[in-house]
């Protein structure tokens, strides 16, 4: 396959050292498992590892390989090893606060050029949910498309009235109903991916992500679990992220379902989501109106007039704050590593010295 194929694009291209340092090639990265990676480049899919620079010079996550991310990589034992120098820099990075108490960041993916973001239309539709991933997307500067899957359980006018709920608070956002059982809308899923870009899925577990994968393949080559009966709830099928490369040209990466959607200083993503919020604010009395009890604030008159759904202020709300704690946090924990990096260094210098 050429680079092309694999989504090195005119971007790529212009950020690539040239000439590539001696012995260096370009590859993408597939997987990345416990102990090692997989990469792809233009012949097959090679095992690879960090030098040991990159592995222990690595200050935070950020500086490691995430799934699609292009590497620089040096061959060994007859191109069947590689050892990854560097990364090419990332024309996007998907990321959300890690599950849990700690307050750092869970790298997804990276260079993605649209998201699907699959909800279904039984009990797992979530307004509120779904704008966490739109946010999640946004913030990276990917395209979110949303896909609703298992329109085949619920009526026609249920679904069309589900479809409107996304449209009047989503507006401007592709919107594809669809049934993995059935096979509606699944052309127009094809149809939409394009030769040479990169997309990936985001959703709940359990929301058709794998099958989806599997009937764009033609054939089941990825596990899926059944959901559970009695809440309807999805088992996790994919254990890793992983990049595919489908017949019709483009490339997917599957993501295991997440449950919790936290997030650190997202205030690009917020804007672009809550883009009609944001529209609102310019006639708020205050420039630094916080929407929250200041007077002549027009968004929250539009919340209560009815012009804005009350969930999704409630929510935007919600998610504000959520994320500068999250962010204050997280630049207070940076801040004590860097103090703590410098104390060890240091005492290493007086030892040297000693």
């Amino acid at each position: 396959m050429k680079p092309e194929e694999l989504g090195f694009d005119q971007w790529f291209r212009e950020r690539l050292a040239a000439p590539l340092p001696s012995g260096l090639e370009i590859a993408r990265v597939a997987a990345v498992n416990r102990d090692n990676y997989a990469i792809r480049n233009e012949a097959a899919e090679v095992p690879a590892e960090l030098t040991g620079r990159l592995l222990y010079g690595s200050r935070t996550g950020f500086d490691l390989p995430v799934v699609g991310d292009w590497v620089y990589v040096q061959y060994f034992n007859e191109n069947t090893l590689g050892i990854i120098h560097d990364i090419l820099p990332r024309k996007s990075l998907l990321k959300r606060k890690k599950a849990g108490k700690k307050i750092e960041y869970q790298l997804i993916a990276a260079n993605i050029d649209v998201a699907f973001i699959v909800q279904s239309l039984n009990l797992d539709f979530n307004l509120p949910r779904l704008e966490r991933y739109l946010i999640m997307s946004n913030d990276s500067n990917i395209k979110p498309v949303i896909l609703l899957s298992k329109c085949d359980l619920i009526s026609t006018k249920e679904r069309d009235k589900k479809i409107a709920a996304v449209e009047k608070t989503n507006a401007g956002y592709e919107i594809i109903a669809f049934s993995n059982k059935t096979g509606k809308g699944l052309e127009a899923i094809r149809s939409s991916i394009e030769k040479g870009k990169t997309y990936c899925l985001l959703g709940s577990s359990g929301v058709g992500k794998t099958t989806l994968i599997n009937k764009l393949l033609g054939k089941d080559i990825f596990t899926t679990e059944p959901i559970r009966r009695n809440d309807d709830k999805g088992r996790h099928a994919t254990a890793r992220r992983q990049l595919i490369i489908l017949d019709q040209g483009g490339l997917i990466i599957d993501t295991p379902g997440m449950r919790e959607l936290g997030n650190i200083g997202v205030g690009n993503g917020l804007r672009s989501t809550f883009s009609d919020i944001a529209s609102l604010a310019q006639h708020c009395r205050f420039k630094d109106c916080t929407h929250t009890e200041e007077p002549d604030c027009a968004v929250i008159k539009a919340a209560e007039n009815g012009d804005l759904p009350t969930t999704r202020y409630q929510n935007y709300l919600k998610i504000r704050k959520e994320s500068e704690f999250h962010e204050m946090s997280y630049l207070e924990k940076r801040k004590k590593d860097k103090k703590f990096g410098k104390m060890v260094k240091d005492t290493m210098k007086n030892r040297e010295k000693a």
